[in-house]
């Protein structure tokens, strides 16, 4: 039977602590929150007391409620305060030696049978429980920011620690009504060894000046369904925090994607950590204010689009989901739309389809029966490319295929009328191959769109070297028409959405293949750590293995990373023909 934990100990009352203490309390336990001196424990009860006051004035908890809590919780300022606890936490700075000095205390003033614990997020818990004489009872339980609020606990083993005291803690944080991931020992654990790879590559995207912060950050958002941007996050963590992290990763793991990206120093040498200091990757109007203002790296609301080509005739080149649904939001925008596919056969296919995507946004009331006419009405198809020749604009959405493509813009080149814009919607294939097959380079342009075309508001807007510019203006025009959210990158491999998904997903194949946590435990970590709407693993299914091992060839071929190369057992499973869920197989089975 579980042991019963009522007289509790929270070590640092920072932002992480104040929290953890709060859910403590929340859950009827008597709490002593010890920090360093007076002034630290005023600011954690103040922590307490606003996380608890919001809580009030949403209507969440009463106010005697909240005297209640906060009549569980004890401060002080002495570590002998914790001599009669049955569990103690710590959640102190990512220091090692601050944390080993800690338990050594604890280890000397707590009773034999106490469970000490480590809130760290990325030090070795082998490490700090080596500092005692009972490494076996202590190990890693690891809160996520806003204690509070986030669901998720890591419940992190060493290799000495006790199994009673495993299961006691996993009973315990499901007693918090919380989920529990209960792993081994390595740096990052789950949640952070791929958050901080993926917030890692980001901030050397942006570095690089590969793409502006918003256009980062809105990419990941739009294109992926995440709940903040990158460098926005990183804001919120702390680049010092981040820094922290990312060393401890690397210096465990040597990977170089876990390398810390040299603007991390930069910034926190200048005094850039974040929205704590109200100075980061965005300037907010305080020290821990939420609220973003206008800085001199702030774009312009909407970029000019005054040198745009008119645009009222578009041709689309495909049969596909992704080209029946561009077909319908072209249409709907009020484009005359002339669609091409391979056979009279399917261009009725075409037409069946979106007849009924339109019926069904008239029946969930998105528009009326008079715009499904319109919109039905403006379209035309037929299987002859010739029939492209007085289109304004042509976007093709063909099988990723280079070859195809390249063979598809030299026809286009010749078809097509001087000025007409030529765009592809690859999401990974370099587009200034498509350029070069025609003799109009200045003319082609990158459209990626995301599926579903009719729901997905993200567009990549992809200049290669030779785009000019009154063509990426067309493009930015054509996707505010449409009611998109475009977003402007280079020329190279997986632009921003891609390039920064895929490394995710494969470093989670890698995670499974080292057998350190199961999938679903890996998928949980993302979803209800990290606040994901999808695990890599759910996400990999849906998208194909085939598919995402082709993204990430091509990802490695351009950068020659080997933290890119694909993993083993992604390229394993595709040979199988276990491709996720159109297969009916993939990393779970589906009936």
């Amino acid at each position: 039977m579980a042991r019963k934990f009522t007289r509790v100990g929270v070590v640092g009352l920072g932002t992480m602590g104040a929290g953890i203490a709060e859910v403590f309390a929340r859950n009827g336990l008597s709490v002593v929150a010890v920090d360093r001196d007076q002034a630290s424990v005023a600011r954690g009860r103040g922590h307490i007391e606003h996380s608890t006051g919001r809580a009030v004035a949403r209507g969440k908890l009463a106010e005697s409620e909240q005297a209640e809590l906060l009549s569980r919780i004890t401060f002080d300022t002495e570590l002998k305060a914790l001599a009669d606890a049955d569990l103690v936490i710590e959640a102190v700075p990512e220091q090692l030696n601050l944390k080993r000095a800690i338990f050594t205390a604890l280890d000397e003033i707590c009773g034999p049978e106490t469970i000490l614990a480590t809130n760290t997020s990325s030090l070795s818990v082998t490490e700090i429980a080596v500092a005692t004489s009972r490494p076996g009872k202590v190990i890693g339980v690891h809160f996520f920011n806003p204690a509070p609020v986030m669901k998720l606990v890591e419940v992190v083993r060493s290799v000495v620690t006790e199994p009673d005291v495993v299961a006691d803690i996993e009973a315990f944080v499901a007693s918090l009504g919380k989920t529990d991931v209960t792993i081994g020992d390595r740096a990052g654990f789950i949640a952070n060894a791929l958050l901080f790879g993926y917030l890692n590559h980001a901030a050397a995207m942006y570095s690089e000046r590969y793409a502006s912060r918003e256009d980062i950050d809105a990419a990941m958002k739009l294109g992926c369904g995440l709940p903040m941007g990158p460098l926005a996050l990183l804001d919120l963590i702390g680049l010092d925090t981040a820094y922290e992290i990312l060393d401890t990763m690397y210096k465990q793991s040597r990977e170089r994607l876990h390398a810390p990206t040299p603007i991390f120093k930069q910034m926190i040498t200048a005094g850039l950590l974040g929205r704590k200091v109200g100075r980061g990757f965005y300037t907010y109007d305080g020290p821990d204010s939420p609220k973003v203002v206008a800085d001199a790296h702030t774009p312009v609301e909407q970029p000019d689009t005054s040198a745009a080509r008119p645009v009222q005739r578009v041709g689309i080149v495909g049969s596909g989901t992704m080209a029946i649904g561009m077909v319908e939001v072209f249409a709907r925008a009020g484009y005359d739309v002339h669609f091409i596919a391979r056979s009279a056969q399917k261009v009725e296919t075409v037409e069946g389809e979106l007849r009924r995507s339109l019926e069904k946004g008239v029946q969930r009331g998105k528009l009326t029966a008079e715009e499904r006419d319109e919109a039905l009405a403006r379209v035309t198809g037929s299987p002859r490319l010739d029939d492209l020749a007085s289109m304004d604009l042509v976007v093709e959405a063909v099988v990723e295929e280079i070859t195809v493509k390249q063979a598809l813009f030299a026809n286009l080149d010749e078809i097509c009328r001087p000025g007409a814009v030529l765009a592809t919607t690859t999401s990974s294939l370099p587009v200034i191959e498509c350029a070069a097959a025609t003799s109009r380079q200045a003319d082609v342009i990158g459209l990626h769109f995301f599926n579903p075309a009719t729901v997905m508001a993200l567009v990549e807007v992809v200049s290669t070297v030779a785009t000019a510019a009154d063509v990426e203006a067309t493009a930015l025009a054509v996707c505010n028409r449409l009611g998109k959210h475009p977003v402007r990158c280079g020329d190279r491999a997986g632009f921003i959405v891609n390039g920064l998904l895929f490394p995710y997903l494969n470093d989670a194949v890698k995670m499974l293949q080292a057998h350190y946590a199961t999938s679903e435990d890996i998928d949980s970590a993302m979803k209800v750590g990290c606040g994901y709407p999808m695990g890599p693993f759910e996400l990999l299914d849906v998208v194909g293995l085939d598919v995402a091992l082709a993204i990430q060839r091509v990802l490695y071929q351009e950068f020659r990373e080997p933290g890119f190369a694909p993993a083993p057992l992604l390229e394993h499973l595709v040979t199988a023909g276990r491709l996720g869920r159109k297969t009916g197989k993939g990393f779970r089975e589906y009936t």
